[in-house]
C-alpha cells in the first residue's frame, strides 16, 4: 500500500525524528512503550501494520487469525499483535517466524512475549520487537479474536495500514492519513540536525548550535 520510494525514505530518517514529527503533526504521542524492544537483532523495520487482537480464554485454540494473517498479508507487512500487555505468554515463536520469513514480511511487533529465541536467531535472524521473552504458550490462556482491526498496544492505538518505523531507538506508529507529511517533516528535522551538529563541531560550542537552530 506504500511505494518502495516512500519505504526507503523512511528507512533513512531517524526514528527520533519520526517520533518528533508525529508529536507535531498528529498532536499526540506515536511511539510505543520502551519495554517493547528488539529481541532477535538490531535490524530496523519499516512497513504497514497488519493487526491481530488476542483475548483471554481457557480453550486450547491455535492463534488462527495470526496464522491466517501471516499467510495472507502482503509481503513487507509488519505483524502487530495486541494482548493487553501480557508479558508472561509468548504470542510468537519459531513456526510463526518461519511463516513470516516464507511470506517475506518485514518484522513483528508484539504487545506480549516471544519464545524460541535460539531457533529464531540461528535459523532466521528475523526482526521481532516484543514486550517480553517467555516460554509460555497461549494455548488454554489466550486466543486470537480478530485481525485487521484497530488494536491497543500500551497507550497507542494501532490501525491496520498505519506505518511502523522501528529500530534500536524504539517503535513509532505513523497514522496512515499522515504518512507523507510526517516523512517530509522527519527529513527536514534530520537535515537541520545535521547542519546543527556541524556548526557545534566547527564552533566548539553547543550553545551556538542551540541558539541558531533552537533544537535539542
Amino acid at each position: 500500500m506504500y511505494s518502495e520510494d516512500l519505504i526507503e525514505r523512511y528507512r533513512k530518517v531517524a526514528t527520533a525524528s519520526v517520533a518528533d514529527a508525529v508529536d507535531k503533526i498528529v498532536g499526540k504521542r506515536g511511539y510505543l512503550d520502551y519495554s517493547i524492544k528488539p529481541r532477535i537483532n538490531d535490524k530496523g523495520i519499516v512497513g504497514p501494520a497488519v493487526t491481530i487482537l488476542e483475548g483471554p480464554t481457557d480453550e486450547f485454540l491455535p492463534p488462527q487469525h495470526a496464522l491466517d494473517a501471516i499467510d495472507e498479508a502482503e509481503a513487507g507487512s509488519v505483524i502487530v499483535i495486541s494482548i493487553n500487555a501480557e508479558p508472561n505468554v509468548a504470542v510468537w515463536g519459531g513456526l510463526m517466524t518461519a511463516g513470516a520469513v516464507a511470506n517475506k514480511h518485514e518484522g513483528a511487533v508484539l504487545d506480549g512475549g516471544v519464545r524460541d529465541l535460539v531457533e529464531i536467531k540461528r535459523d532466521y535472524d528475523f526482526p521481532i520487537y516484543a514486550r517480553a521473552v517467555s516460554p509460555g504458550t497461549t494455548l488454554g490462556r489466550f486466543k486470537t479474536i480478530e485481525s485487521n482491526v484497530p488494536v491497543q498496544v500500551g497507550e497507542i492505538m494501532v490501525h491496520p495500514g498505519d506505518l511502523i518505523k522501528a529500530d534500536v531507538d524504539g517503535i513509532v506508529v505513523v497514522p496512515k492519513d499522515h504518512v507523507e507529511e510526517v516523512l517530509t517533516m522527519s527529513e527536514e528535522i534530520d537535515e537541520r540536525e545535521l547542519e546543527q551538529a556541524k556548526l557545534i563541531i566547527e564552533s566548539g560550542s553547543l550553545r551556538d548550535g542551540l541558539a541558531k537552530y533552537g533544537r535539542i
